[in-house]
């Protein structure tokens, strides 16, 4: 698909910008310092604002428009369910949310054969916690810190990162725990098999100080997102499994945005040949054009709800016009091959690519990734691998990151920035030429960056 020629219409952008700045309260931002981008059309890997200038977006949205922006195929498809039936309350059986979740089951591991649709990630945590502790009758939940799970209620204090704190009133019986990361290891590790078994063993311990009977659920990203791109070591997932099973636990795979290609597979957990007991998704399920998300649920916990009520439900959960896009989507993406291409990319174009950068540049600490999704962690000094910014720095102290982002849109890239990373995310679609074409960009940003190292 090739972009359109951007176009040059100001003042239009300019009324758009007004708008906004009038009546649109932003999420995550300090209303009066934001100055957010007018946007006048995307396609493919692009996206570009009023002003003429064009941009390889390589955060896809919000690493969701697995993709690209605009597919004929998808918007075709949202168009004409539209005209067929535009909405229907989610009690009935309609074409559209039946063959998205025959869709999804087929895909998902193991026997995570039904599904309950959300309006996007963290209602699908919500709900999937609900499930664990319904099942379970108990109360406590175990994640990970540097984990992310979506803004409502359980799923940020869930959340491992600082975007918790302000509303961390407590959600009764979450308890954290850290999971493995070998190039900051909180166990002192200096192997990944090293890493594993630590790793497990301080989960081991949690549960057994936090008392394994009181416990419903384990909730881990199987490659975390926003976190940071960690890549779990051989054997963890694994071994997590193995202690829910000896404890009852159920286990909770969040795939919002590892899922549906991402990580050059259908599910980040096809990897490591690992089946959760619920797996949570959203965003590439159908690239974001509809909102969407869900729960994949496996035999047993459904069967707990067979005959007793399950408490919960949404008034749009599998809207037609969002299930008929991921219908669309999971038919583009094996149509297309758009999984095998994000496995290709990310072995011969992106991982090659940005551990050449690092090899070049002193602020690249560390390169890891799969597929389509990659982070780079920029650093002050490689030896003491001291963060480019410290943790969850703002103002003057994010100096250095802020100084690498305009360099990056100065150069044509939107990246991806978070602390003191920046990640490649591209559509899973993304071709080589785009690839490389965000990384020589990076190459530039980079140089900033390096400007800020001891």
């Amino acid at each position: 698909m090739t972009p359109h020629a951007p176009y040059v219409d100001s003042a239009a952008g300019a009324a758009v910008k007004a708008a906004d700045r009038a009546h649109v309260f932003h999420s995550w931002s300090a209303q009066g310092l934001i100055d957010p981008l007018a946007v006048a059309g995307a396609e493919g890997a692009y996206f570009w604002d009023y002003d003429g200038n064009r941009y390889l977006d390589f955060t896809s949205g919000l690493v969701y428009t697995n993709i690209g922006y605009q597919h004929p195929t998808v918007v075709a498809a949202i168009q004409e369910q539209a005209g067929k039936l535009a909405t229907f309350a989610p009690a009935f059986a309609i074409e559209a949310r039946s063959e998205a979740a025959r869709l999804i089951a087929e895909r998902t591991p193991g026997d995570l054969d039904k599904i309950f649709f959300t309006n996007g990630g963290a209602e699908a945590v919500e709900n999937a916690v609900r499930m664990a502790r319904l099942h379970t009758g108990r109360t406590k939940v175990l994640s990970a810190y540097r984990s992310y799970h979506g803004a409502t209620s359980t799923a940020i204090n869930l959340t491992g990162d600082p975007r918790r704190w302000p509303s961390d009133n407590g959600s009764a019986g979450v308890v954290r725990f850290w999971a493995p990361f070998l190039y900051r290891s909180p166990f002192y590790a200096e192997t990944e098999a090293e890493e594993c078994a630590r790793a497990l063993q301080h989960l081991e311990d949690t549960l057994a100080f936090e008392g394994p009977s009181t416990i419903a659920a384990i909730i881990l990203e199987t490659i975390p997102g926003t976190a940071g791109i960690m890549t779990p070591p051989p054997g963890y997932l694994a071994g997590v499994r193995a202690l829910c099973d000896r404890y009852g636990i159920v286990f909770v795979l969040d795939e919002v945005m590892a899922g549906f290609g991402r990580t050059g597979k259908w599910f980040a957990a096809d990897h490591y040949d690992i089946t959760p007991d619920l797996m949570t998704f959203a965003k590439g399920v159908n690239s974001g054009y509809v909102p969407l998300g869900g729960v994949a649920i496996n035999a047993e916990i459904a069967a707990t709800f067979e005959t007793r009520p399950y408490p919960g439900g949404l008034t749009y959960s599998g809207h037609p016009l969002a299930c008929a896009a991921a219908v669309a989507t999971i038919k583009v993406m094996e149509d297309e091959r758009v999984i095998e291409n994000a496995a290709h990319i990310g072995e011969h174009v992106l991982g090659p690519g940005l551990r050449e950068l690092a090899e070049r540049h002193p602020s690249v600490g560390e390169v890891r990734g799969l597929g389509a999704f990659w982070a780079l962690e920029l650093v002050r000094d490689k030896e003491t691998r001291e963060p480019l910014v410290p943790y969850n720095a703002s103002g003057a102290d994010n100096a250095p990151m802020a100084a690498f982002g305009a360099a990056a849109k100065k150069n044509g890239l939107w990246p991806f920035i978070n602390m003191n990373r920046t990640h490649a995310v591209p559509a899973c679609n993304v071709t080589e030429a785009e690839a490389k074409e965000g990384l020589a960009a990076l190459d530039v940003a980079l140089s900033v960056a390096d400007e800020h190292t001891a």
